[in-house]
Order: structure tokens, then sequence, then C-alpha cells
């Protein structure tokens, strides 16, 4: 059965807004894990006797590499399966320890049960990418995928200011209650609305050997790893914002009461990339799109940190530079993404799971390093940010062979036609 034809099957049951809703929620249940949590570190802190604020993030960094680790194991076993009892079993996961992380009565406990709520995480992540790989291909893959991320990013715009309520009129651990209540929603809408889309004849079984020329396939493959490279990077830079957000805006900027608001206009920038990106990729095409947003990403970065250095940092610079990086991010990242799964077409469940360990891993393990060197100021952001800009962008030169902005062919299709 060709892409096309199953793709209508899909959107006859459950239509095209609600599957790209549906993708998208599955997705930012991970948002919301990681933004919802951002307020109510220094109370998790104080009510577990953590006095150290760079060590609270480890409440952050803990989920985030269970969640990229973890989508090595669901890519085999969702071309095994079949994606939607691997989707199910994630969301399972992530409920019963969301429900643990509730009652941990030690930051060690809690460590535990948030590395594994982002294992069940994990299969939202990969497997949405899988369905979305089964269904697409090219700029229309891409406008997918945008539209989910437009989606998707309304949630760090709101997950802050959620977090900062529930603080408000409830313990911290009534957060992870909620958490648990939208994981078992979707579990529901799941179960009931999202059909398969492996076919039967399309399944593969689980052998060592054919595991490891997949992922091998995956792994030498110079275009597919330019950009996960380039896309790890780049969300590298983000999470290093995003681990020491809160310290960064009470302690450098003296703003903490602030703190959902400066968030929510920062992350609304890459919604409105999103949006953009999904009217405008259909008609310029994924890498002229992307790779003059990476660009601007090093330029904003490099200007933000000249300004830091000079002493002439403001709470309004600081938010312009932050949505300007924020919106080279959205129309970047997503299109990064979709170039990566390009070639994969025939392995699309292991190399999405390649494709998330690397770029997860490897961004959370940045984020983590930006974080921890937080010293007050907004230096190591905004080095980090430049850093990662730089290294993005040395990736996806290498990916393309030292050229910019050049229209690819792809599964036969000419330079510069839909399929790019």
């Amino acid at each position: 059965m060709t892409r096309h034809v199953a793709a209508q099957q899909v959107e006859r049951r459950l239509g095209f807004v609600e599957f790209v809703v549906l993708i998208a929620a599955l997705q930012a249940l991970g948002a919301l894990s990681i933004d919802s949590m951002l307020p109510n570190l220094p109370a998790i802190g104080a009510s577990l006797g953590v006095m150290d604020e760079n060590r609270r993030q480890l409440v952050i960094t803990a989920y985030l590499l269970a969640l990229g680790v973890s989508q090595v194991v669901y890519g085999p076993l969702a071309d095994r399966f079949g994606r939607r009892p691997v989707l199910l079993t994630g969301l399972v996961i992530f409920v019963a320890f969301s429900l643990l992380a509730t009652l941990a009565p030690t930051f060690e406990l809690l460590l535990l049960a948030r590395a594994l709520q982002g294992v069940g995480a994990a299969a939202c992540r990969t497997i949405t990418v899988s369905v979305v790989r089964d269904r697409y291909v090219g700029r229309e893959m891409a406008r997918v995928i945008s539209l989910t991320s437009m989606v998707f990013m309304a949630v760090p715009i709101m997950a802050p200011a959620l977090g900062q309520l529930v603080l408000m009129v409830a313990s911290w651990r009534w957060l992870f209650g909620l958490l648990g209540l939208v994981g078992a929603a979707l579990l529901v809408w799941t179960l009931t609305r999202l059909p398969e889309s492996l076919h039967p004849e399309d399944r593969l079984p689980i052998q060592p050997r054919r595991i490891a020329r997949a992922f091998a396939t995956a792994a030498l493959n110079r275009t597919s790893v330019g950009y996960i490279l380039g896309q790890a990077f780049l969300f590298g830079g983000l999470l290093g914002f995003i681990t020491s957000a809160q310290q960064v805006v009470a302690e450098a900027l003296g703003a903490g009461d602030r703190f959902p608001l400066i968030f929510a206009i920062c992350a609304s920038f890459i919604a409105v990339a999103s949006l953009l990106n999904a009217r405008l990729v259909m008609r310029l095409g994924m890498r002229r799109l992307s790779h003059a947003a990476l660009l601007g990403y090093v330029a904003v970065a490099a200007v933000h940190l000249a300004v830091v250095l000079s002493g002439h940092e403001t709470l309004a610079v600081f938010v312009v530079c932050q949505a300007a990086t924020m919106f080279c991010f959205g129309l970047a990242s997503g299109n990064f993404g979709a170039m990566a799964m390009e070639p994969m077409g025939h392995i699309a469940g292991v190399a999405s799971s390649f494709q998330g360990f690397v770029s997860m891993v490897g961004a959370s393990l940045i984020g983590f390093a930006v974080g921890q060197a937080f010293n007050g100021t907004i230096v190591p952001l905004e080095a980090g940010y430049l850093l990662c800009g730089l290294c993005a962008l040395a990736a996806v030169l290498t990916a393309e062979d030292g050229r910019l902005f050049q229209p690819h062919e792809v599964d036969g299709a000419p330079c510069g036609s839909p399929a790019e």
C-alpha cells in the first residue's frame, strides 16, 4: 500500500486536524514534563533538602537523559510489534511513574521516578516520528512536523505558568499527579482513535544482526547524521537555557516573579516560527529555510554575547535576543529532523530511535554542562549558545559537502521538487 493511500486512510478515521493535534499532544507530553517543573525546582529542593541550586537541575536532566537513551529500544520494538502497542506501553509506564514521583519521599527516589517517566515518554517521541514518516514524505512531511511543532510549542508557553499555578494552590507533588492524569488521557485517546500505521507485511523480526545493520545504515549516512548532530547542538543550546532558566531570570536578571511571563514570551517565538515554517517550507524548501535560520541563530548568539560582555545587558535586551534565538531554532530544528529522516524511510523505526537517541542524549549533556556552568551571570548561557550554533553549522556543512541553500534530489524527485 502506498504511503499516500495509507495517509488517506488515517485521515478518514480521525481527520487530518485530529491526527496533527494528537501527534502534537503526544510529543508535547515531554515538554510539559520538563517546563512545568521550572518554577517548582526551588520548592522541590527545599522540601527534599537540596540546597545546591545547580543540583536541582538534575530533576530536568535525569528525565531528559532517560528519554534519550530509551529511544534506542523503542525503534526496533516498533518495527517488530507495530507503532500502537509500543506507544501504549510507553504511556502506561509514564502514568505509573508519575504516581511514584508524586509520592517520592527523597530526592534520590524522585530522580529515579523522573528517569522512568522519561523512559515512558520516550515512546511518544520515537513512535510519533515513525508514524509521521510512515504516512508522509518530503515537504509534506516537513509541513506535518511543523504543524505538530506549532501545537506542541503552545505547551512550553503555558507550562511554567501551569507549574506556578499548581504551586500557588497546592504542593509541588500535585504537579506530578497532574502529569499522570494528562498521560492517562492521552492513553485513552490513542487507544480509541489512533490506528496502526505499520502494515503487517512491513514488520521486521528482532534480529540483532539486522538491527545492527539498520543502526549502522543510519549512523553512516552523512546527510542524516549531519542533520541529527546539527539538531542536537541547537537543542543543546536551548536546553542550557531551560535547565538554568529559573536561575537566570531570578538571579542574573532579578525578575524571578515574572519568570512564567518571560519564558512564555520567549517560547512563543518557536510557535510563531513553526507556523511560518509550515507555510513557507512548501514554497522555499527545507534547506533554504533552515540554513538561513541556522546562520541567524549564530549571529544572534554572537551579538548577544558581545552585549553581555560589554556590560549593557538588560531584561529587555535579554528577552529580545532570547526570543530571536528561539525563533531561529523553531525554523531550523523541525526541518533538520525531517531531512535527517528523509533517506531512512526503509528503516523508519530504527532511524527515528537513533535520531532521538543522538539528538536528545547529546543535547541533554550539552544542556547539563551549560546549566552547571551557571555562575550568577548570563555569560555561560550565551557562550553556550554561540558554541552550539557554530558546531551545528559545522555539522550541516559536513552533511551538505560544504554547500548551503542547495536543494537535493531525494527518492528520485528532481531538485526543488516537493520531495526535497
